[in-house]
Formats: C-alpha cells, sequence, structure tokens
C-alpha cells in the first residue's frame, strides 16, 4: 500500500497581534514607575495687584542669599563654604535661637498645641545661581536646604510628641510648620562671573 504524506498541521497566527498588544498594555499597566525623580516644589501663589513684596521690602537681616557660581563654589552671606556646611548654616538662620541681631527678627505667634511662641517668620532663604551652574549642583544645594527644614521639624517633634514629624497627624505637622514655614525664594539664573 502506497503511504500517503501527512500534512503538518498550521498553527493559526491570526490573534498573536492582538495578544501581544494585550501583554503590552498588562505590563504598562502594572509596571511601577520611578517618580521620585525632580524637585518637589509647591509654588507660592501669585501676587495680588495691590501688593507687591519686593527684597527691598524685606529687612537685610532676614534673608540668606546662597549663591552657587558656575564653577561650583557655594557661597552663604559672605562666606565660603562647602555643601555639607549648608544644612547647619540654614538651621541656625531659621532658628536663630539665641534672637541674634543678625539674624532674622523673631515674632510672637499662637500655635496651637505650642501656645505663644517666637518664630522667624519673615525670613526668606534666597538661592541664585550662575546661568553655567551644573545640575547635580544645584539640586545638591537644594537638599541641603530642604534637609535643614526637614530636620529642624525632626528635632521639634522629637523633642514635643517623641515621634518623627512624618508620623505626626495633620494638626501637629501644620503647627511645626507654623514655627518652621520653608521660605525658599529662587531667583532667575544670572551670569554673576565664569558661566556662558
Amino acid at each position: 500500500m502506497a503511504r500517503t504524506k501527512r500534512k503538518v498541521p498550521e498553527v493559526n497566527s491570526s490573534s498573536t497581534a492582538d495578544i501581544a498588544f494585550i501583554i503590552l498594555i498588562f505590563f504598562l499597566v502594572t509596571t511601577s514607575m520611578d517618580t521620585d525623580r525632580g524637585l518637589a516644589r509647591r509654588l507660592p501663589p501669585p501676587p495680588e495687584d495691590n501688593t507687591e513684596e519686593t527684597i527691598d521690602d524685606i529687612k537685610r537681616r532676614n534673608i540668606l542669599v546662597v549663591l552657587l557660581s558656575a564653577g561650583g563654589d557655594l557661597m552663604c552671606g559672605d562666606d565660603y563654604i562647602q555643601v555639607g556646611e549648608l544644612k547647619q548654616r540654614v538651621k541656625e538662620f531659621v532658628a536663630n535661637p539665641y534672637n541674634d541681631d543678625k539674624l532674622p527678627e523673631k515674632i510672637a505667634k499662637d500655635v496651637n498645641f505650642f501656645g505663644s511662641t517666637m518664630v522667624t517668620l519673615n525670613h526668606v532663604v534666597s538661592l541664585q545661581n550662575d546661568r553655567g551652574t551644573l545640575y547635580q549642583a544645584y539640586i545638591d544645594v537644594q537638599n541641603e536646604v530642604v534637609a535643614a527644614y526637614n530636620e529642624l521639624r525632626n528635632e521639634l517633634a522629637q523633642e514635643k510628641w517623641q515621634k518623627d514629624y512624618n508620623a505626626l497627624d495633620e494638626d501637629r505637622q501644620k503647627a511645626i510648620r507654623e514655627i518652621y514655614p520653608q521660605r525658599i525664594s529662587e531667583a532667575e539664573p544670572k551670569n554673576y562671573g565664569g558661566g556662558k
């Protein structure tokens, strides 16, 4: 008897593209993205028409100018410092623990949970940089300034409630933010020298 050749059955591939598309969508939806990049900043509200606050309106003692040059030199007030020293300088400026007349003026304010408290309500940390400043150097300076505020808030939370600031409820966090309000001013980059 003669053998007949058997045909190999073909695989139906008409729905392969549909399956690949569904798998792609599944992975896009379920994959987590690293979203912790960039600066977490809340922009100030736009100024009202009838009030224009300029740097001249703020007393000079209430402003800490932090200047970052294109070469990476960091100036805090009148002193050249290293980035690692900036956090301590900002903490001392914001807290003004000894009510130094060269640091921000302290004003009595009634704060929930704390009562009448002396705070440096009108202080401003003014960040200025050169157009040629490296992005990483600018981020390092930003991180040190924000870390100073975070450390001050944490220390106060530990002192008052023996908890970290982040572990407190919203009312207690708000009270601490009233004592240490984060007031950072970021000026437009300029050509101070060494930049392009």
